[in-house]
């Protein structure tokens, strides 16, 4: 696969290739680094790499806190790494959000690389240069923009994932599919697991092009955000036990409701939406008792407009819009869609 070529506050290039190690000691050369790693893939990062580069977190979520934050900014200094030294985060979303926020502010921004071993990780997490922590408030809330040095995707780490992680990460890509590239539409209906490696390529490549054309989110990168509104909402209220993929596939069945009242998305890509996530097994339901709850998530979210929820929606697969609507018409939506 060609790389991807991603033009931000810097350029850089997103890598594919079947040997991450092998690409990343090429990238070191002789630089100080050190590689944030969670949990579970601690084992496999040392067998190419020596046990004093590596620092470890918690598995999922639970490492993107202000306690983990401010920990590995202390660690970070105790290992007396310089302005040009190098931040490696090897791991799912979570992982490269927190080392690409450590990059961003640790001696005012030093250089980091992305090694994403999860399929959200892949197609979203990774790229974009969007990183940062969870406050106990919200999801994302403190944060900064700061690109990697590199990407390298390996897809030989999807084999590693459990089937429920893998399909609920490839809720980002039936998210690129809806909003811009209806191929990746056509690829899921055909089977994911054989198309796999292409909807990883054409998610990618949906991603840096927006990316490329809007870095800090002035209009047009707000596409991405398709099923985030009330995704994250859900990530929170579960306290999650559902996955950021599974939330953002509620989210997504949520806005295609939206969109069918507020755009005028015809009622065939609605159900095109629970065809496809229903073959993923993802959730497109969740408590209808939670409503209240969720409202006032969303209200803390960046997306908030007064008294008024901004979604993104879509006019049709490829076409988005933006829409402002308020609480009381949410809460219609939902009961008589996702909420259960």
């Amino acid at each position: 696969m060609k790389p991807i070529e991603v033009s931000a506050e810097r350029d850089y290039g997103i890598t594919f290739t079947d040997s991450w190690s092998r690409e990343l000691k090429s990238l070191i050369g002789d630089r100080h680094f050190v590689i944030i790693t969670q949990a579970q893939l601690r084992d496999r990062v040392k067998a190419t790499f020596s046990e004093d580069s590596i620092i470890v977190t918690a598995d999922g979520e639970e490492q993107k806190s202000l306690s983990t934050f401010t920990t590995l900014l202390e660690e970070l200094a105790l290992r007396a790494l310089s302005r040009n030294s190098l931040i490696i985060g090897i791991g799912g979303g979570a992982t490269t959000d927190l080392a690409g926020f450590l990059a961003a502010t640790y001696m005012r921004g030093i250089d980091w690389i992305a090694i994403p071993t999860s399929s959200a990780g892949m197609v979203d997490a990774a790229i974009g240069g969007k990183t940062g922590i969870n406050l106990p408030t919200g999801k994302n809330l403190a944060g900064a923009f700061h690109s990697p040095a590199q990407v390298i995707v390996d897809l030989g780490w999807l084999a590693t994932l459990p089937n429920r992680e893998l399909r609920a990460g490839l809720a980002e890509s039936v998210k690129c599919g809806f909003i811009s590239d209806s191929k990746i539409l056509e690829l899921f209906q055909d089977g994911f697991e054989k198309n796999l490696a292409e909807i990883i390529y054409r998610s990618v490549a949906v991603k840096a092009g927006v990316v490329s054309r809007d870095f800090r989110e002035s209009f047009e990168r707000e596409v991405l955000n398709y099923g985030h509104t009330l995704g994250h909402a859900v990530e929170r209220d579960s306290n999650y036990t559902l996955s950021h993929g599974e939330a953002v596939s509620i989210g997504m069945v949520f806005a295609a409701e939206v969109s069918h009242v507020a755009s005028g998305l015809s009622r065939d890509v609605v159900d095109l939406h629970y065809t496809i996530l229903n073959q993923l097994n993802l959730p497109r339901s969740y408590k209808k008792d939670s409503w209240n709850n969720l409202m006032n998530l969303m209200g803390r979210d960046k997306k908030r407009r007064g008294q008024s929820i901004r979604f993104v929606s879509l006019k049709s697969i490829g076409k988005t819009d933006r829409v402002e609507v308020e609480a009381a018409r949410l809460k219609e939506i939902y009961e008589a869609s996702v909420g259960r």
